[in-house]
């Protein structure tokens, strides 16, 4: 079967709902290999959809939470649960948070705590991208003790993505103007390229931009190992302004953003600029210059 064809099977599976049979049963196989082959699984994150229901378990492997050895996995999760519950323990005898703390609150401070960095000058109230990224997984993980260890591991990627900003925000560019050229000349006439908030939206993978149901399928891609993803839901993101006839309306900075704002009540605007993010980095990743 073609690539075209399965892509255009994958796209009507998700279109009414439903997953692909011979998909998920390919991910049932790889998850009953002893031990686990993390390169597979990272390779399935990158190639289809992830089903929701292993979305927990396949996280867990491909972020290191748990271990590709499945006789272990118990150990190992006992272990992270106990480390959890002396990090909230702790946290509460210090008074620094209490039953009211917000759970993303709660977790960060966790976070300093485990990683050394709690100081009396900082503020775990503090809107940081550990927090923006935690309280999008937690309409997907509602573990408390998962969601602490998947947003760490995911914490990480987005942390390898901040530190190649600058290469990545050149590479977007380049992007943007080999694609749409008008769009990006507009962007550069009017001095707004670089009062974009890109190194907000790369550093919490689009975080807050788009709705979880549709985050959480560019973070699959990030799970198995494509950081520059980003890239394309950026470009992809600015070619939906245009077609839609508001980015040449929006001459100020307040304006485009108050757009993209709004895309976190607009479903299916979300879906669709996630669709074609996907596969512009399916057509393009092989022949584009990193």
């Amino acid at each position: 079967m073609s690539t075209d064809d399965r892509n255009f099977r994958s796209k009507y599976f998700e279109k009414v709902g439903c997953r692909s049979v011979e998909e998920r049963k390919s991910l049932e196989i790889l998850l009953k290999e002893k031990p686990l082959n993390r390169s597979k699984l990272k390779q399935f994150c990158l190639s289809y959809s992830v089903p929701a229901v292993y979305r927990n378990l396949l996280w867990n492997i491909l972020l290191d939470v748990a271990p590709v050895h499945p006789d272990c996995q118990l150990f190992v999760m006992t272990q992270r649960r106990e480390v959890f519950e002396d990090l909230h323990s702790a946290l509460k005898v210090m008074n620094i948070i209490n039953e009211q703390t917000p759970i993303p609150t709660v977790l960060y401070a966790m976070w300093l705590l485990e990683n050394k960095q709690l100081r009396l000058c900082v503020n775990i109230n503090n809107r940081c991208n550990f927090v923006i990224i935690t309280e999008a997984l937690q309409h997907t993980f509602q573990n408390e003790i998962d969601l602490y260890w998947i947003t760490k591991g995911f914490y990480k990627c987005a942390l390898e993505v901040s530190r190649d900003f600058v290469q990545l925000k050149d590479l977007s560019y380049k992007l943007l103007e080999k694609e749409n050229q008008t769009i990006y000349k507009y962007l550069d006439e009017n001095n707004l390229l670089d009062s974009l908030p890109l190194e907000q939206w790369y550093g919490t993978c689009f975080a807050g931009i788009f709705s979880n149901q549709s985050l959480i399928r560019i973070w699959d891609k990030i799970c198995g190992g494509s950081r520059k993803i980003v890239i394309f839901v950026f470009v992809t993101l600015f070619n939906w302004i245009w077609r839609t006839s508001k980015l040449s309306n929006a001459s100020q900075l307040s304006e485009i953003l108050t757009i993209i704002d709004n895309l976190k009540e607009n479903q299916e605007s979300a879906d669709q600029i996630v669709n074609c993010g996907i596969e512009l980095w399916q057509k393009k990743t092989p022949s584009f210059e990193f």
